[in-house]
């Protein structure tokens, strides 16, 4: 006879604002010619208007200056965890910008760098045995990355994890600021985030995303963490390296092998994928606006980086200022109709909120991705064709067929049992139940 076992940690609530909630990523320092957050603050309106909710601002701190990178630094090389980076602003100046983003509806979190500092920071001369060391007791960069720019915290101290735990705390209670997106969070232990997330949540709840992917960090600390390996499928399967089989893969993952409340950050572009690997066209291609649409009709909690509303084609230099250039693009009109779709329809919630998806087979399953969310109040049935030849789609099984409307522009359709389907290349489909 087994033993239960069963845990005394209270579950993890997401924050009531999070259940359809659509990330957007700023970085300041491109984001408006001026490159501050008073600029900033100015394109609240348009952002609201294009209807996303949850705002992640790059680091905002002081950048070190000792083995500083290129003219102005890495923001995350940080010198001082409670200064701004006077580039930016004041802390009057991040007040302002948070109470208009609260005063339009929407959520500021901001990015969080824990397990490292600037050479410079002021830890380092006040508390030099909160640093880790290697092996000739050096300070010394996490381990085999060019981060010559920055030291390690050692957070078998007690010292470093009380200061960095009193110190988010500060930045909710002193800025009103709604959570975290936490760099490279598997660095840190899952203990110290879970202790966050119980300070944190006693003050207001909070949304934390983390900048990783393993499930552990969902049962007592992050909201979100990043599904990297989705972006990786779907690189691979715009370059020909893989076939829609490998999707499969990683919704099958997700669905068994991840708590039911995970919400997975899904995303086409980020400042890491667009500075060091290649803009949203060099990664993925003609699979691009498919990859976006998935994004939000899939399951995961969709991110928008900065610029590519714009139709961003260039990759942002990271040490320097080099502002966006900001134009009309047909990518707004999509990811305004993306959004309106998702908010309209309770199926595609975030996790647990929204219905999984249920794969719809097909006649092209190597290259055809076709499902069905649906829960008592919604259907959505999608159809994807990642490849670059027109295919004329059959499916099998009883989901698909009903009376729809076009997810985009409300032309009414009726699928019947049998009938064909044609898909242009790379083109997207997605059919609302009536």
């Amino acid at each position: 006879m087994y033993d239960t076992v069963t845990s005394t940690q209270e579950p993890m609530q997401h924050p009531d604002w999070s259940k359809n909630a659509v990330l957007y990523q700023i970085n300041t320092r491109q984001f408006t010619p001026e490159g501050t957050f008073a600029a900033a603050a100015e394109e609240l309106p348009r952002l609201k208007e294009l209807g996303v909710d949850i705002l992640w601002l790059m680091p905002i701190h002081p950048i070190g200056e000792k083995n500083r990178k290129g003219e102005l630094g890495s923001p995350y090389s940080i010198k001082d965890y409670y200064g701004v980076n006077p580039e930016f602003g004041t802390i009057d100046d991040l007040k302002t910008f948070v109470r208009r983003a609260h005063d339009q509806g929407m959520y500021v979190i901001l990015d969080w760098v824990a397990n490292h500092t600037a050479w410079d920071n002021v830890l380092v001369e006040e508390h030099a045995d909160w640093y880790a060391r290697d092996y000739k007791g050096d300070f010394r960069p996490t381990p085999w990355w060019d981060w010559s720019d920055i030291i390690d915290l050692n957070y078998r101290e007690e010292g470093t994890r009380n200061y960095m735990l009193e110190v988010m705390e500060w930045w909710v209670r002193e800025c009103d600021i709604d959570g975290y997106r936490c760099d490279v969070a598997g660095y840190v232990p899952t203990v110290f985030w879970e202790a966050v997330r119980e300070r944190l949540d006693a003050i207001k709840p909070v949304f934390m995303l983390a900048e990783w992917e393993a499930r552990d960090l969902h049962n007592a600390a992050f909201d979100a963490t990043y599904a990297w390996s989705w972006h990786e499928t779907l690189h691979r399967i715009a370059h020909g390296k893989d076939g829609v089989g490998a999707l499969f893969v990683f919704y099958s993952w997700n669905e068994r092998a991840w708590p039911a409340d995970a919400m997975r950050l899904t995303f086409t572009d980020n400042h890491d994928k667009n500075a060091w690997e290649g803009t949203m066209y060099e990664m993925l291609g003609d699979a691009l606006e498919a990859s976006i649409a998935l994004s939000f009709i899939g399951e995961g909690i969709p991110l928008i980086h900065n610029g590519q509303e714009a139709g961003l084609d260039k990759r942002l230099a990271f040490f320097r200022r080099d502002p966006i250039e900001w134009k009309e693009h047909p990518f707004a009109g999509l990811f305004r109709k993306l959004i309106k779709l998702r908010k309209a329809h309770t199926a595609l919630a975030n996790a647990p909120y929204g219905a999984t998806m249920i794969r719809v087979p097909n006649n092209y399953e190597s290259e055809v991705l076709s499902f069905v969310r649906q829960d008592d109040a919604s259907k959505i049935f999608a159809i994807f064709n990642f490849c670059a030849e027109t295919r004329v789609l059959r499916f099998s099984e009883r989901l698909y067929p009903g009376k729809y409307a076009d997810g985009l522009t409300g032309n009414e359709q009726e699928i019947s049992e049998g009938e064909e389907v044609s898909l242009q290349p790379w083109e997207w489909r997605v059919f609302v139940g009536r």
